[in-house]
């Protein structure tokens, strides 16, 4: 598959019809399917699964929707509305009915070539959806659409190439999809050991507050608007992460930061304790920590991140936690020993689930970008200037 020249062999002097989809492909229909019906009639491991908008699903069992509602061809489903998309199934399944798929019965033409065209597309459908108040597309915009086939005075030549790609395309998908599965089979690991190791038996270790153990830095904190930042190099730090790069910094040094406000400290969609190091600017929406070393500043990182801190949390609208509950948490504190054994074993799995330069997260986007460059190789297909663009 990294053999170039084998892809241009594949594709030299091949000629291309551009197509409609609508002609090429079979449209089917969905079912007449409510959101709530979707929640009462949803049982794991039933055989027939239901599409919604985004990535809402629901398994149902035959009978439950109609027969002639239930698609059994491999089919590429439209997400038309909300976050648009194309997902590719091949199982029996339906859709609600403001959605609509399409297969290839009949049709001399794979699925799944198709499907990698879409995908590689998938912008351009977005950005006419864009232009509604709810983004969304409508059946011709589909339909219309047209799609490269190889060889069409040969048609099993044609399906030969498309096979070929589709292998090839494939494959990196397999590979991402491998990649993922152990993902997220590391980080349930990950979540298990950390609980393991941060939990601890009645009277095992003593228990300090967390003012007790780290000093606060927030009073030399320092917001800036938007308009009176002065670009730079230096990370602007607020609740969740970096929000803008300054010209100047007011810390230098290793830092815990933790959340201040913001819905996610309920949510917990990212970490709310994150550690930070060089040449820093902070805003007033994250408190500002250091410890004497770095075992113990990402022993409580690690400790903040696995425990509810609803009971520290207040405010309804705009949840909050200042600086006083904060300083308030108990933490258990083992000896110096104990926390660098517990952050060695975290680190190397924070290492391998969480890390954009190492790790499975790197690797996965590695094999996303060979899929994006081998499909845009494969699928780039010319046109002739009498052809219109759709």
């Amino acid at each position: 598959m990294n053999n170039l020249g084998f892809i241009e062999k594949l594709l030299d002097g091949v000629e291309v019809e551009w197509k409609e989809l609508g002609e090429v492909l079979v449209r089917t229909k969905g079912t007449k399917i409510t959101a709530g019906q979707m929640r009462e009639l949803h049982k794991e491991g039933a055989p027939i699964k239901v599409f919604a908008g985004g990535k809402t699903v629901a398994f149902v069992d035959v009978g439950d929707i109609p027969e002639s509602d239930i698609n059994k061809e491999p089919s590429i489903i439209v997400k038309s509305r909300g976050v648009i998309e194309f997902e590719y199934y091949d199982k029996p399944f339906s859709h609600k009915n403001e959605m609509w798929s399409y297969n290839a019965s009949g049709k001399m033409v794979n699925i799944k070539y198709i499907y990698h065209f879409l995908k590689l597309n998938e912008h351009h459908f977005q950005n006419l959806g864009s232009r509604m108040q709810m983004p969304q597309i409508a059946t011709p915009d589909t339909d219309k659409f047209q799609i490269p086939i190889p060889c069409p005075d040969n048609p099993k030549k044609s399906l030969e190439i498309q096979a070929e790609i589709v292998r090839i395309l494939d494959a990196f998908t397999a590979m991402t999809a491998e990649l993922t599965a152990e993902l997220n089979l590391r980080r349930q690991q990950y979540n298990y050991y950390r609980d393991q190791l941060l939990n601890f038996e009645e009277g095992e270790v003593e228990w300090k507050t967390l003012g007790e153990l780290a000093f606060n830095h927030n009073p030399k904190r320092k917001p800036i608007t938007s308009g009176l930042r002065e670009p730079g190099e230096i990370p602007y730090y607020g609740a969740s992460g970096i929000v803008d790069y300054v010209k100047d910094y007011i810390f230098d040094g290793d830092f815990l930061l933790v959340s201040e406000d913001g819905a996610n400290l309920l949510a917990r969609n990212t970490p709310i304790a994150f550690s930070i190091s060089g040449k820093t600017w902070v805003n007033n929406h994250a408190h500002v920590l250091s410890f004497d070393t770095y075992e113990e500043r990402k022993y409580i990182e690690y400790y903040l991140n696995s425990i509810d801190l609803t009971p520290y949390i207040s405010g309804a609208a705009q949840p909050k936690l200042n600086k006083k509950n904060l300083e308030s948490i108990p933490i258990p504190n083992p000896t110096f020993e104990g926390k660098e054994r517990i952050v060695a074993i975290l680190d190397k799995f924070d290492t391998l689930t969480t890390s954009i330069t190492e790790g499975l997260p790197r690797e996965i986007e590695l094999r996303q970008q060979q899929y994006e460059y081998y499909r845009d190789l494969l699928l780039s297909f010319p046109r002739s200037e009498d052809e219109v663009v759709a």
